[in-house]
């Protein structure tokens, strides 16, 4: 692990000099590429030089039991030793989790696609009941939140809806949320008042920068149409709405929630860079992502994840087997209590697949 430790300083200390080269200030690539590297591993970096200096203090506390010290001294050191070693644990285990692997996509931006599935009508509302709370969530974070593209049903909720939440380390919590949710209660149009089970599905995506997915205007497809409202019927004249497919991957994302065109083929462009990126990284397959599916089960989207349940107040989050009576609480935005102990299990099992 020091060695691990050491050589994550060294580069730190190699970006620190590439930092003040004028060719890299000049550079933007290079200047972004770098000032992100140094800030991802700088916790580590200062984490890592605690260690060092605790350590030393340790060894210093140690070599004076050897000298010739009074009882009031000698009492006073041993309680240093004793300090220095808990803090020393403290600090190695903090590093442990530090050396883990990150992943690459967890500083990012993300773009959330809600949609009813089983259950009609119920279904799409609860898909309304989900965007409220991730919305909350999102304020709590100081995260800004935009709609994309809407499909409201006339009775209110959603066939769909996608949105983007932008803030610092938004997609490091929201990727928890990907999945299928289940909500169990008694609909309002339920006269009989039998509980019925209704699943959304969310599916949770990294917003790409333009440097990392590249799409060539000659491989889209892009059609133009009037804007329509629920039932079908027409809300614009204009031929606002946009639909852009993406011909090589055949993904297809349209946007009609603008009145003004540019603004929905903007959109729909975030949209589709994130579904290609993350398309490309699926096939990848690479080793992390198979790490953190099998850690706690984020990489299947038809996987149910988590039930809420209406009548008894009860959340419970299958991947961990957690249990919160505080549905209300959770509906209302406050979600950390769920992800932070999904971030633990993710991490735990991390650690225990590195130290194989």
């Amino acid at each position: 692990m020091l060695e691990k430790l050491q050589t994550v300083e060294d580069r730190y200390e190699q970006l620190n000099v590439w930092l003040s080269d004028p060719e890299v200030i000049s550079d933007t690539n290079k200047l972004r590429e770098y000032s992100k590297e140094q800030s991802n591993i700088e916790e580590t970096v200062q984490a890592y030089r605690e260690y060092k200096t605790t350590s030393s203090e340790l060894s210093d506390a140690k070599v004076m039991l050897n000298e010739d010290l009074d009882a009031d001294m000698l009492e006073m050191v041993k309680m240093e030793i004793e300090e220095l070693q808990e803090r020393k644990v403290e600090i190695e285990e903090r590093l442990k989790i530090l050396l883990i692997p990150k992943d690459p996509n967890d500083d990012k931006n993300v773009i959330i696609e809600i949609r009813g599935a089983a259950g009609g009508d119920e279904a799409a509302l609860f898909a309304g009941d989900l965007f409220k709370m991730y919305s909350r969530f999102a304020e709590q974070n100081r995260w800004k939140t935009e709609i994309i593209e809407t499909h409201a049903t006339d009775i209110g909720g959603f066939k769909e809806i996608i949105f983007s939440i932008n803030g610092d380390g938004a997609y490091s919590k929201m990727k928890y949320e990907n999945g299928a949710h289940r909500v169990q209660r008694i609909p309002s149009t339920e006269s009989g008042g039998r509980i019925h089970t209704s699943t959304a599905t969310v599916a949770v995506l990294p917003e790409a920068e333009e440097v990392e997915v590249e799409i060539h205007d000659k491989d889209l497809r892009v059609d133009t149409f009037a804007s329509s409202g629920p039932g079908g019927q027409s809300v614009n004249t204009t031929m606002s709405a946009v639909r852009i497919t993406h011909e090589p991957t055949g993904i297809v994302v349209s946007c009609q929630d603008e009145k003004s065109q540019i603004k929905n083929r903007d959109k729909a462009m975030k949209v589709l860079r994130a579904r290609v990126y993350d398309k490309f990284q699926k096939e990848a397959q690479d080793e992390y992502a198979e790490n953190r599916k099998a850690a706690v089960g984020t990489g299947d989207r038809s996987e149910r994840i988590r039930t809420y349940n209406f009548p008894q107040s009860r959340v419970t989050d299958h991947r961990i087997g957690l249990t919160l009576q505080k549905l209300e609480q959770i509906l209302q935005g406050n979600l950390n209590e769920i992800i932070d102990q999904l971030i633990v299990e993710e991490q735990a099992k991390m650690m225990e697949h590195t130290s194989e």
